[in-house]
């Protein structure tokens, strides 16, 4: 979309000479030859040239120096090169020479969020919109501005409106796929993603399939999740996000035999991915195998302390019936992180099995000292107190 803005821009441009200034009957010498150089340097941008691009507006300036078709192209030119702090300064010059300048505005706030400078690069397309309030290629942007600064009402609204002048728009769908998703409402955000999906089956974009798988692992219909991860599999075997996906799935439906095959071959793309080598060793004690469990964690925490590859060491110390050993890991991973409800029920568990409910009981109470509401915590300590099965 934006590709097509910015080339019906240049034919613009270069089809709406002379200048502001110059008279449509008579076109001097000097105005034939901004002409010549104007269409010149759109022509260069067009082919991604912005070099030459440049060389041909800035020749243009040494003829009238503040040219408005010069100093955008200008702008462009250091735009399309990231160079968006010296972009910023020619758009806003063309402002000064010539208020309400579409174009300069458009860049601007298109450098404006390159920036991640969100807020300024919506002022700037409100501006925009004053005279064009049904361009849909800077509705979108405004609404994916407002996105990033988390105004869910004003963001939705702007999609919403892009839908109803055209009502499959794929960047409103995305968006608003990603806006319910960011807010948490996984339902809303698969049927937009849904929808993405069925107006484009013949030419699927693979983000849109990890999106949906995605939506599924957080509504935790996993089985559903896998056919989409999958798919996108099909089309990228090394894509991160599917691979991630589908390992997830199939922890979150129990197959953890079969999620090792997954999170191995994310580390055989990054071997030194912490989270996924404590994920695997998740998956490796979770399946008994102990001892390759242990390699994945101490391979996590000799990148860095993984709090829950020093968890799965003392669980598996746990699991090995050294309960004395992996009451003293979780007491220390408690110092270290106190509002972890899990190592309090962990350690008390532990407690139990070494006979000494006192310190169980005395364990949770500590945890609820801290104000924290946990239901599990409150359970555990209710059956302890009033001898009850805990398990």
């Amino acid at each position: 979309m934006e590709k097509n803005f910015e080339n019906q821009q240049i034919e613009k441009d270069q089809n709406s000479f002379p200048a502001e200034n110059s008279s449509e009957m008579e076109v001097s010498p000097q105005v034939d030859k901004i002409q010549e150089l104007s269409k010149a340097g759109y022509q260069f941008l067009k082919n991604d040239n912005s070099a030459q691009a440049k060389e041909m507006f800035q020749k243009i300036l040494d003829i009238e120096s503040n040219n408005n078709y010069a100093l955008v192209g200008l702008g462009d030119s250091e735009r399309k090169s990231n160079h968006f702090s010296q972009a910023i300064t020619y758009y806003k010059t063309c402002l000064t020479y010539h208020p309400g300048n579409n174009y300069a505005l458009f860049g601007l706030a298109d450098c404006y969020k390159a920036l991640n400078q969100y807020s300024k690069a919506i002022e700037i397309w409100k501006q925009y919109l004053v005279h064009d309030d049904r361009n849909i290629t800077v509705l979108t942007r405004v609404a994916d501005a407002y996105r990033k600064t988390h105004d869910f009402k004003k963001s939705k609204e702007l999609y919403l409106k892009v839908l109803d002048m055209e009502n499959d728009n794929a960047y409103a769908l995305i968006g608003l796929g990603h806006l319910h998703y960011d807010f948490k409402e996984y339902k809303d955000a698969l049927y937009y993603q849904t929808k993405m999906l069925e107006l484009n089956e013949s030419a699927v974009d693979i983000r849109v399939l990890t999106s949906i798988g995605n939506c599924h692992r957080k509504l935790k219909t996993f089985e559903n999740g896998i056919a989409y991860f999958k798919r996108a599999l099909e089309m990228d075997s090394k894509n991160f996000y599917a691979l991630f996906g589908l390992a997830d799935c199939y922890r979150g439906i129990n197959q953890q035999y079969r999620s090792i095959e997954y999170w191995n071959r994310i580390l055989e793309l990054d071997p030194n991915n912490k989270v996924i080598l404590t994920r695997a060793g998740d998956a490796y004690r979770n399946t008994g195998d102990y001892k390759t469990a242990v390699e994945y964690y101490n391979k996590a925490l000799d990148i860095a302390f993984d709090i829950y590859a020093a968890l799965g060491l003392a669980l598996i110390c746990k699991g090995e019936g050294k309960y004395e050993e992996a009451a003293d890991r979780l007491a220390s991973l408690i110092r270290d992180d106190g509002k972890n409800y899990r190592l309090y029920i962990d350690l008390a568990d532990c407690y139990i099995k070494l006979n000494r409910k006192q310190d169980a009981i005395r364990c949770l109470e500590n945890f609820q000292k801290q104000g924290i509401r946990c239901p599990p915590i409150a359970d555990m300590l209710d059956k302890l107190k009033n001898n009850k099965p805990v398990y």
